[in-house]
């Protein structure tokens, strides 16, 4: 795990060294900084606000999920948990290493796996789920962002998009239909291993039955608690229009007016959407392509560099920082802790799209 990480982290600084390259290329450095200055600074301290408000949801929905499974955390723990989330998954490609930092945190503080599992489970569907609809809602009523996104990546959108439908139908199918999903499951592993892709069929089947367990554990802990799914939905829904407003306080920021909220929040939507899957730490390159490319419609030539400079070091590089110097808390404090139950839970069972959530964020 600490390897792996530490190869995120390497491929994370030379992503990040060539977009910063590709960036200044753009526009010399003496007209950048000129252009920088103009920002208006009460902006960028309301993008920040904005970036802790996003924190700050997933971790009211923690808080929610694992007080009704009869864990009351104080809300602070919960927020340390979304901020390691946050570290983990912006230095892991996809962002697949964020849940299960949450998970092995959360054993440390009593809660037991199969609990901290099914938490970051009913988080997940939620995210994806709203993710999915912010991002069909842009693409329906912004056929102007949708143009401006181009060929290229409107193939990255598509792809974005259909890997989202398919986690999402998949994770709900197994909350609410696993009769079907366990035939379909049990038939991609046969043909997997009739191809040759599945090496120890015994071993997948066993992780299936444990994966389909926790889900209609999920299903059973949400028709106990029929109040539980509306207020995710809710705090998802407010914890993404945080992160996808960022660019519009940028906006206001320059001075710039004209542009409605839901224009630029919408074009941040289907811009994290089309990168979000891909397998980059961080979407770090990517994500600072498309925005490019979305965000030139409201800011045009001479400032969507700067704009999306600004943007993502508010919305990504500034919180990569600040949750790392939390986790590294988080870390020693447990550290000083005598280790208590599950201090070694599996992983997550569905992966958060992270930019952020964090994968995807700018």
């Amino acid at each position: 795990m600490e390897r792996k990480r530490t190869l995120g982290l390497v491929l994370l600084a030379a992503l990040i060294f060539g977009t910063l390259f590709f960036l200044l290329r753009q526009q010399p450095l003496s007209t950048l900084a000129q252009v920088l200055r103009t920002m208006r600074p009460q902006y960028v301290l309301l993008g920040l606000g904005l970036m802790f408000c996003f924190v700050g949801c997933e971790a009211l929905c923690s808080k929610l999920i694992l007080g009704r499974l009869g864990h009351a955390l104080p809300y602070r723990k919960c927020l340390g948990y979304s901020f390691v989330g946050f570290y983990v998954s912006s230095i892991t490609p996809s962002a697949t290493g964020g849940q299960p930092a949450q998970i092995y945190y959360m054993s440390k503080d009593g809660v037991p796996a199969a609990h901290g599992s099914l938490n970051m489970m009913l988080i997940a569907v939620c995210y994806q789920t709203v993710t999915f609809l912010y991002a069909l809602a842009a693409f329906l009523l912004l056929p102007q962002v949708r143009s401006a996104l181009g060929g290229g990546l409107g193939l990255l959108l598509l792809y974005g998009g259909a890997v989202m439908v398919v986690l999402t139908a998949g994770m709900l199918s197994m909350m609410f239909l696993p009769g079907p999903a366990r035939r379909l499951t049990g038939g991609l592993v046969t043909l997997g291993v009739r191809v040759g892709l599945v090496k120890r069929e015994e071993t997948v089947r066993a992780g299936l039955e444990r994966q389909m367990t926790a889900y209609r554990e999920g299903a059973a802990c949400l028709r106990a608690n029929l109040s539980l799914l509306p207020a995710l939905l809710l705090l998802t829904f407010l914890q993404l229009t945080a992160l996808y407003a960022v660019p519009y306080a940028v906006y206001l920021g320059f001075g710039l007016r004209g542009a409605a909220l839901f224009q630029v929040a919408g074009a941040q939507a289907l811009v994290s959407l089309a990168v979000g899957s891909l397998p980059l730490p961080g979407a770090v390159g990517a994500a600072e392509g498309a925005a490019l490319h979305a965000f030139s419609l409201f800011f045009g030539p001479a400032l969507v560099t700067p704009a999306v400079m600004v943007s993502r070091g508010i919305s990504f590089y500034s919180f990569l920082l600040l949750s790392g110097l939390i986790t590294l808390c988080v870390h020693i404090a447990v550290r000083r802790r005598a280790p208590v139950r599950d201090p070694k839970p599996p992983a997550a069972p569905a992966r958060l799209p992270k930019a952020g959530g964090t994968a995807a964020l700018g």
